[in-house]
């Protein structure tokens, strides 16, 4: 029991890199309208200076492949958490504009890096049987960001403190990052890393500690050396065709994800719920019951995704989407820019069974799914190209929302149910179930799937 205890205390403390991408991610929700005056930025400014983070996070997930495999899962987590406490610190005293966009996209970089590591890194010290439901609690740290993000959005903009409120709301994000920092060093590294590079005994003792038998950690470090062969990792390897499955489904599984819309809401909640005609501090409210929402059902979804399996979730949740985001575009079809009281509620709950869809589905599994489909060879690059492709379409829908939504928010929210129609198909007709079953045999069963020898 004391052992388990040590295993949940590593994941918790790994898993805070998820949390500060969800406070990164969504405090600039609270902020965008007032950068907007302050630094009188037309939409297309607007959208980039949002997208700069985003930026950070496409170079980040493509490069925090190289470090997680030459220094370790543990050390590139350490780097991220100094990245995020600087970019806090530094966008809450950024002088102007410029130095504002860099400590942006360098808190970017952070959220990119921790999007792959996280979650690799639990994968790889957790059993088969509980894998789900400890990775999904990244996701779960995840929303809670989000939802902390909400709130002290909320509460700041309470205090009425002018054209300085956008610098306390990014400058408290330096508390959870520095705590990040510190606990960090009470986690081991990672048994699989350690066995790529020859320390087999140091594992071995590592699995003992995480509360596996040693006979049993014994047996799995030898099943690990048998799964790396020869160890050519690169980004040559993972372009293979013994891997061309596994990085079809990453992609596919992470540009669905921003397709439906999710970091449009998230970036942007005060802005669309205003669109929809409640006023500053309703808005900011309704984004607050956003981000509740997104905790309650991402906390079911953690629940059940080891019993019902990855595939269920991804089902129940793109219908979801589907029918909430067909009802929010055609409430702005409708509305136009004359709101009433219905209008804003049917937006409201419209949106409250969007992100409980995405909370219950996509949010829940994407990060499980990339890290359990890429075998030992090649997970942190393969985890990588899955989180590169998340940011770069995430940027993209985040830069152009407020463009697309000047003209019309009904076309931004129709698009997106559209993608989520395609995202059912896929689910229908693609997508394999990874529940309970371990590392090495996804490897063996995608292998053969694309017509290649598992190694």
């Amino acid at each position: 029991m004391r052992m388990k205890r040590y295993l949940l205390l590593c994941v918790l403390v790994s898993s805070l890199g998820g949390l500060l991408f969800g406070f990164d991610t969504a405090v600039i929700s609270g902020t965008e309208k007032l950068l907007q005056s302050v630094f009188h930025l037309s939409g297309f400014w607007l959208g980039f200076t949002v997208a700069s983070a985003l930026i950070g996070t496409i170079i980040g997930s493509l490069t925090a492949g190289y470090p997680a495999d030459r220094w370790g899962r543990r050390p590139t987590l350490i780097l991220i958490a100094v990245l995020y406490f600087i970019s806090a610190v530094g966008s809450s005293l950024a002088w102007d504009w410029y130095s504002l966009v860099i400590f942006r996209f360098l808190g970017g970089l952070g959220v990119g890096g921790a999007s792959v590591v996280a979650p690799m890194y639990i994968a790889e010290i957790t059993p088969p049987q509980s894998r789900g439901r400890l990775v999904a609690v990244v996701q779960f740290n995840i929303v809670l960001g989000i939802l902390l993000a909400f709130l002290s959005n909320y509460f700041i903009a309470l205090l009425q403190l002018g054209e300085v409120e956008w610098r306390w709301m990014f400058g408290v994000e330096a508390i959870p990052a520095a705590a990040f920092w510190v606990l960090l060093y009470g986690t081991p590294r990672s048994p699989r890393w350690l066995v790529a590079h020859g320390r087999s005994v140091e594992a071995t003792e590592v699995l003992v500690r995480l509360g596996v038998e040693r006979r049993e950690a014994a047996r799995l470090v030898g099943e690990i050396e048998e799964s790396l062969g020869d160890r050519h990792v690169a980004w040559e390897a993972l372009l293979s065709p013994r891997y061309r499955n596994s990085m079809l489904l990453a992609v596919a599984i992470a540009a669905f994800n921003q397709l439906s819309g999710i970091n449009a809401l998230m970036y942007y909640a005060p802005r669309i719920f205003e669109m929809a005609g409640a006023g500053k501090d309703t808005a900011f409210l309704q984004a607050v019951a956003v981000g509740g929402t997104n905790l309650l059902f991402t906390l079911l979804a953690m629940a059940v995704i080891d019993r019902f399996g990855r595939r269920f979730l991804m089902l129940v949740g793109s219908i979801g989407y589907i029918l909430s985001l067909s009802a929010t575009a055609g409430a702005f079809y409708w509305y136009g820019a004359d709101f009433d009281g219905l209008g804003n509620a049917v937006v409201l709950m419209s949106l409250l069974v969007f992100i409980a869809s995405h909370a219950f589905g996509q949010g829940a599994v994407i990060w499980v799914f990339i890290s359990e489909v890429f075998p030992n060879t090649v997970r942190a690059y393969g985890q990588a190209l899955g989180s590169f492709t998340h940011w770069f379409m995430c940027a993209a829908i985040s830069w152009t929302f407020p463009m697309i939504a000047a003209a019309s928010g009904g076309h931004a929210f129709a698009f997106y149910a559209a993608m989520m129609v395609l995202q059912l198909l896929w689910v229908l007709l693609v997508m394999p179930e990874t529940k309970g079953v371990p590392l090495e045999e996804i490897e063996r069963r995608l292998a053969r799937r694309s017509g290649s020898a598992a190694p």
